[in-house]
């Protein structure tokens, strides 16, 4: 069992309002992503909220379970992986990572990437798009105390450079996997 998490703890500064709260085919960016995180291998769903976090978690319908509030967002992203880590039940066999920044994916490409993780026996799993690479990722939990370890400034980008051997990565067609949407001029051109 897998399982996913949503990092949406930043301030969404260039943005100039919650990311998570963003349309995407008339929904918020957060929906889109748990529709998409929804898969027979993902047990467990975690959305790590900072910033906004009243907001978010008042327009987007979440279970208590499922929302971890990361008191330290503004020491960026490793700080929400390592909330959302020590958040998770034991008996996981990695977590798949989705950035609310790179809400363009879809189902498909999750599964393709649940389905290489478990035939691959790769400790990490990503997506490349004409030879970028992307996101989601898929660590495995023998990573996690790698992830909790990293440095801040690095941050998981620091584990998948130091495990480059235990690196699997997964060529797709969808341009999503690659798109940061993190300022309204890039939405534009994106969603347009």
């Amino acid at each position: 069992m897998l399982a996913a998490v949503i990092l949406s703890g930043g301030a969404s500064r260039r943005m100039g309002s919650p990311k998570a709260l963003l349309s995407y085919q008339g929904r918020p960016f957060l929906e889109h992503l748990l529709d998409v995180a929804r898969h027979p291998k993902i047990g467990v769903r975690r959305v790590v909220l900072g910033a906004d976090a009243g907001s978010i978690a008042k327009e987007v319908n979440l279970e208590s379970n499922e929302i971890v509030i990361n008191e330290d967002w503004e020491k960026g992203q490793l700080s929400s992986i390592q909330a959302a880590l020590r958040s998770l039940p034991p008996e996981t066999d990695g977590m798949i990572l989705f950035l609310i920044d790179h809400p363009l994916i879809s189902a498909a490409l999750v599964g393709e990437l649940i389905e290489t993780f478990y035939t691959s026996r790769k400790s990490i799993v990503l997506p490349v798009y004409e030879g970028r690479r992307g996101h989601p990722v898929i660590f495995s939990s023998s990573l996690y105390q790698d992830l909790m370890a990293a440095p801040l400034e690095t941050g998981a980008r620091s584990v998948v450079w130091e495990r480059a051997g235990e690196v699997q990565v997964m060529q797709t067609n969808e341009e999503g996997c690659v798109l940061n949407l993190n300022d309204p001029d890039t939405l534009q051109k994106a969603i347009g």
